[in-house]
Formats: C-alpha cells, structure tokens, sequence
C-alpha cells in the first residue's frame, strides 16, 4: 500500500462514529511520510484498515499516540495544512486525542524531531499556532 502523493506507506484505520465527520472517508489512511489522509479506498491494492482501538501507528513514528488517540491524532495531522479553513475541526480533534490520553503538543513536538518525514506543513510551526487556538 503506497500514498498517491508520494509513494510512501500508509497506515489504514476505521474511523469512529465520534469522529466521522472529520475524517476523508469512513476508512481513512495516513501516510507515514507525507502524513496527509486520505479515503483507504483510493490507495493502490486497498487497504485493510484497522480496529480504531488496534490500529498501529508505529510505523511512522514510535512516538506517535496508538489507538483511539492516534486516530484522532491522525486526523488532525491531515487537517494542519489548512489551519484557516480546517480550525474547528483541528479543535475538536485535538480535544478528542486528548480526552483519549495524548498531548498533542508533546506528539507534536516529537514527530517533528521524527527521521524520514517529510510533511506538506511545518510541524514545528503548526504546533506553536495551535497554541495561538486554545
């Protein structure tokens, strides 16, 4: 399974009802380099996607939250390259993983020190404009 966008492997997860209305598709993906989402429907071969409370995140980062956290988490890194547009959904997104146990910022603040990442945003400067929301 490979991101339409840069060829890099992707991570496919169930997204919760609580969560559906941010996410791209009922089954999403993450890629592990570019860390954009997308429908798991549009990767190459598919993608079996994932239980939300057993999905498996490590394989773009082994700080990256797990679970329900993650997903959220997820989510909300397919949201940061639109702060403007995307606002209340990262905040409700940022909530969400934080209720499920994860500090945004500090996961944040490590995938930016992460090896191999090449985002479509600035993490280092998403993290200190989230701060800016709350």
């Amino acid at each position: 399974m490979a991101c339409p966008a840069c060829g890099g492997s992707v991570v496919a997860f169930r997204v919760p009802a609580s969560l559906r209305e941010h996410a791209p598709a009922d089954e999403t993906a993450i890629c592990s380099v570019c860390l954009r989402t997308m429908p798991a429907s549009e990767i190459e071969a598919g993608a079996d996607a994932a239980d939300p409370d057993e999905v498996d995140f490590s394989g773009i980062d082994d700080s990256f939250p797990s679970g329900r956290a993650g997903v959220a988490f997820a989510l909300l890194l397919g949201k940061l390259d639109s702060l403007a547009l995307e606002r209340q959904s990262i905040e409700e997104l940022c909530e969400a993983a934080e209720r499920a146990g994860t500090d945004v910022r500090l996961a944040l603040e490590r995938l930016a020190l992460a090896e191999g990442l090449e985002p479509q945003f600035d993490i280092e400067r998403r993290t200190s404009q989230l701060a800016s929301f709350r």
